[in-house]
């Protein structure tokens, strides 16, 4: 009986390793051809891109297009975003180390958890609980302890936190949020899908420079929509 939960033991262990390598092997593939193919270029980006396990963000029934070039479903009408569109507007604010950095659509934790691996702290907000609540326990249980979630109206930012180095929203907006613009830092970059679901939408970054605010749309995009409270 020993014997056999010995051997019960070592076979589970090594299973184990061997899907482990398996993910590691779909990760890597997945930045190189889905990520620096299509021209992203940071280092910090790609690097944490590399670290963070996607299948573990995904519903179990879909672990194994977890590494696919496309967004995928993660209940309650929401998604994940597809890899290349994560590691874009990841590089698109600039991350760095002593940054603070709000994210607007925690969603499954997913692009939290990357721009943790690169910035200080990183402040997210979900208005749905169902989601909020799985994402800080699935982020925990990954031990990320520079990530603060609440659930709320991301429209009205976490003004107690500001100002943020960054902004990145996972939703798209029908206009840029004001209060988003006045959280965020002198000199800081904010990055948000703007649209309605019947339009196409147009990824913009917004550059604070003093009074002045810069605009510039770089991608035509397809987000679920910036849920507000009633």
């Amino acid at each position: 009986m020993k014997y056999s939960i010995i051997i019960f033991v070592l076979i589970s262990f090594f299973s184990k390793c061997e899907q482990d390598d398996r993910f590691t092997t779909a990760g890597n593939r997945m930045v190189q051809d889905q990520i620096v193919a299509r021209g992203v270029t940071d280092s910090a980006t790609l690097t944490a891109m590399r670290k963070v396990p996607r299948h573990l963000f995904v519903p179990p029934e879909l672990i194994r297009y977890a590494y696919d070039d496309n967004p995928l479903p993660i209940g309650s009408e929401q998604t994940i975003s597809q890899p290349y569109i994560v590691a874009f507007m990841t590089e698109l604010i600039k991350p760095q180390k002593g940054q603070k950095v709000l994210e607007v659509g925690t969603g499954s934790g997913y692009q939290a958890a990357v721009l943790a691996e690169i910035v200080d702290s990183v402040y997210s907000i979900e208005i749905l609980p169902e989601l909020a609540e799985s994402a800080e326990r699935r982020l925990k249980q990954m031990g990320y302890r520079n990530i603060n979630i609440r659930c709320g109206d991301g429209y009205a930012g976490w003004p107690e936190a500001a100002p943020f180095d960054a902004i990145l929203v996972t939703a798209a907006a029908e206009e840029i949020p004001q209060p988003l613009i006045e959280q965020l830092k002198d000199g800081g970059i904010m990055v948000i899908p703007v649209g309605s679901m019947m339009s196409i939408q147009a990824l913009t970054v917004i550059k604070k420079e003093g009074e002045e605010i810069k605009k510039e749309t770089v991608l035509p995009v397809r987000f679920v929509p910036l849920i507000r409270s009633e």
